[in-house]
């Protein structure tokens, strides 16, 4: 009976090890509030490159979101093209629901401006640099000790994931611990 326990709670151990273990493969998010407390609106009229500036402060990776909020205004994803000519009458991306929450899905240059006549001409454009994908570990570490996210108004979404071998290979043990 006592070795029957014994073994019990070396399964329940291994098992929490494993558990453990999976922390570091955790994938960390951030959401980032466009604008910060002011929001997806046009800038003062000195100050076109607001969302500009604001964007380069930050480091955007994948899987980060951006949250604009805003009124009687839109956002829309265009091309290059269309970003220095401030129209797009074929958006990738629109949204005019006044709380637009969008995925930075891959790495690369986003271009964002306003669907409304005018507001992109007086500075409601912006550019977003998306960066590769880093290791879980250097992305968390980066994301938990930045300063900067915290006074752009950026939230650390943590999220997990695993790959389909890991995944088998967890139930694997798990089923043979407990058989």
């Amino acid at each position: 009976m006592a070795s029957s326990l014994f073994m019990n709670s070396c399964k329940v151990l291994l098992l929490l090890a494993l558990l453990s273990s999976f922390n570091f493969l955790a994938v960390v998010c951030v959401e980032f509030q466009v604008g910060g407390d002011k929001g997806w609106v046009i800038p003062p009229s000195k100050n076109s490159h607001l969302y500009n500036d604001w964007a380069s402060k930050n480091r955007f990776k994948g899987d980060d979101t951006l949250r604009f909020e805003y009124k009687k205004d839109s956002v829309l994803v265009v091309t290059q093209e269309e970003y220095e000519k401030c129209r797009s009458s074929h958006p990738m991306f629109f949204s005019n629901n006044g709380n637009t929450v969008y995925k930075l899905d891959q790495p690369g240059l986003f271009y964002f401006i306003s669907g409304v006549a005018g507001h992109c001409e007086r500075g409601l454009k912006m550019i977003i640099k998306v960066l590769e994908l880093e290791s879980p570990s250097q992305s968390a570490n980066q994301t938990t000790n930045s300063k900067s996210s915290q006074k752009s108004g950026a939230l650390p979404m943590a999220g997990a994931t695993y790959s389909p071998t890991t995944v088998m290979i967890f139930t694997s043990l798990f089923g043979a611990l407990f058989a």
